[in-house]
């Protein structure tokens, strides 16, 4: 929440900063035809099979030897570029990629010298191509603020789901199973909605506040390597990778 309340802060602090640096109150707000649009994205991460396997690992070894369970993957940031296109005044063509990125970690110190580290990280790359409707604008000396709703698909791919832990000068009274890693990767198709404000100025920089939805599921992913798991049940897998989510989108436009 730190982080999310630092984006926002400073995506006023840049609305502010070029609306004070702005020509007279006479010049018009610069609305550009073209316009690379830099977004910082906090918001969830479903995570599908792969908070299934950090549940089962928190079950075991994890919780059968009295420790702490691993948190799930819930948050991370979406980091995009995107280049916007007013083919007309109220509507844009738009294409894009970027990262998604969550992880959660555990540290367990069993013993003098001896150290488990644990980590589960989910890393996905979703190209995008859709379309934006501006609706009418507020115009008020040099800025003007545009309401849009705009949507479109996505191909993820460069998906990875991916759980280690590393031991370090362990025993038999205090291994988990020794250091091991599974990695699941796999690509997929999805579509995003979006809406919000989009703030322009006398000046080449605009700002975009809003929020977006994403559905993104990879299915069919393939594993390698392995986790330890009770005996008797199948091995830990990653089937299906759900990266979908709703965010809050902060972004700054640069006109050309």
């Amino acid at each position: 929440m730190n982080r999310l309340r630092l984006g926002a802060l400073l995506a006023l602090a840049v609305a502010i900063g070029v609306a004070c640096h702005a020509p007279e109150a006479s010049a018009a707000a610069e609305v550009h035809r073209l316009n690379l649009v830099l977004s910082a994205v906090p918001g969830s991460v479903d995570g599908g099979d792969f908070n299934g396997l950090l549940e089962r690992y928190s079950q075991y070894p994890l919780g059968a030897r009295g420790l702490e369970a691993l948190k799930n993957v819930t948050m991370g940031w979406y980091y995009q570029a995107e280049l916007r296109y007013f083919v007309r005044p109220n509507l844009t063509v738009n294409a894009g990629v970027g990262q998604i990125k969550s992880q959660t970690k555990q540290e367990f110190l069993p013993g003098i010298g001896k150290d488990i580290q644990l980590r589960g990280q989910v890393l996905s790359v979703p190209v995008h191509a859709g379309g934006t409707y501006y609706f009418t604008p507020y115009n008020q000396g040099d800025f003007q603020a545009r309401a849009f709703l705009g949507g479109g698909f996505l191909s993820l791919v460069d998906n990875k789901a991916i759980f280690e832990q590393v031991e370090i000068a362990t025993d038999n009274a205090s291994t988990l199973g020794g250091s091991q890693r599974l990695e699941a990767r796999g690509d997929g198709p999805g579509y995003y909605t979006e809406f919000g404000v989009h703030m322009f100025f006398a000046a080449r920089y605009s700002v975009l506040l809003g929020a977006t939805y994403r559905s993104a599921v990879i299915r069919n992913m393939s594993n390698k390597g392995r986790i330890m798991v009770p005996k008797d049940t199948p091995p830990a897998r990653v089937n299906t990778l759900d990266v979908s989510g709703l965010g809050v989108r902060m972004a700054l436009g640069i006109g050309f």
